[in-house]
């Protein structure tokens, strides 16, 4: 298992502001309009949205060509997690039981290729490279990984053998040809190479949810109290919380109830994460309505921006 983090999206991100000024305009703007629709408070969106998932097996051995179960049981994770089905949902404080979401959001294999062709969903790529940076080589077919499928019709997953991260992903903003997530193998999915503690499938929840523009619960300011994750029914946190910590456990003055480090976007191992909250999902709707709206519907395009249900 990685030694250094368990998510690399952060420097990733920042690595991209410092690089790319068109970057940095477009998430000023999406944080803008994300802000806007929630003071508008806008209606909530009833009809489930289901993503186009294309999955780049990039192999150096037998063993990371993963196989076809180990990447449905992927799947079957990610649309119990963001439907709120997954079997541990139970184990939610009942002090936030009630801000428990479902984000409404379900996530199938693609069907049909970029050509309109028949595909599987998976595309397999063997490799001369051992292992891959959180540098986005995995996504150019030209370094030794595999080209991402339009942007705006899929979303792009890519498994391979992955130094220093469980995963990484990119926010709503960036360039079209490194958009998605990264997966380390061995946290991909619940069976295969799958290994403990971070065999549970909940990397990709996190990956995904930062890919919808969630931002990790503690605002990334280290072990301080000042950083915000820009959703108002998360308690302000001092860090990430690894391992499978004790509720409650209390950081900023934030008793009695202390950190939602049960949250799927805290840093804890498989096991001991199991919610994303209302705010979460609510934010995850901003951007679907924004930058992620070419995966809706022409009617919940429209809907969304009335502030009508769907």
């Amino acid at each position: 298992m990685p030694s250094n983090d368990r998510c690399a999206t952060m420097p990733v991100h920042h690595q991209l502001i410092a690089t790319s000024p068109r970057y940095a305009i477009a998430l000023a703007a999406i944080e803008n309009e994300t802000f806007a629709r929630k003071n508008a408070r806008a209606a909530a969106r009833r009809e489930v949205v289901t993503i186009p998932v294309v999955v780049h097996v990039v192999h150096h051995t037998a063993e990371q060509n993963i196989s076809q179960e180990q990447i449905d049981s992927q799947l079957k994770v990610l649309n119990e997690d963001f439907r709120r089905a997954n079997p541990d949902a139970d184990q939610v404080p009942e002090v936030w039981r009630e801000l428990a979401a479902d984000a409404k959001l379900e996530f199938k294999l693609a069907d049909t290729d970029p050509g309109g062709s028949p595909t599987s969903g998976v595309v397999r790529r063997e490799t001369s490279v051992e292992s891959f940076e959180p540098d986005h080589g995995v996504k150019y077919g030209d370094r030794g990984g595999s080209d991402a499928w339009p942007a705006d019709r899929y979303l792009n997953m890519w498994v391979c053998q992955l130094n220093n991260a469980l995963g990484y992903a990119t926010f709503p903003g960036g360039p079209a040809e490194i958009d998605g997530v990264v997966i380390l193998h061995s946290a991909f999915g619940t069976t295969g190479t799958a290994e403990a503690p971070y065999h549970g499938g909940r990397t990709a929840t996190h990956e995904i949810g930062h890919w919808f523009n969630l931002r990790h619960i503690w605002g990334d300011d280290g072990d301080g109290c000042s950083g915000s994750d820009f959703v108002d029914d998360t308690p302000n946190q001092g860090g990430h919380n690894r391992g499978r910590p004790t509720f409650p456990k209390l950081s900023c003055d934030n008793g009695p109830n202390g950190d939602m480090f049960m949250n799927y976007m805290d840093y804890v191992e498989d096991a001991a994460m199991f919610m994303f909250t209302l705010g979460q999902a609510e934010r995850m709707d901003a951007a679907l309505a924004g930058p992620r709206s070419s995966f809706l519907s022409p009617q919940v395009r429209e809907s969304m921006r009335l502030g009508t249900p769907a």
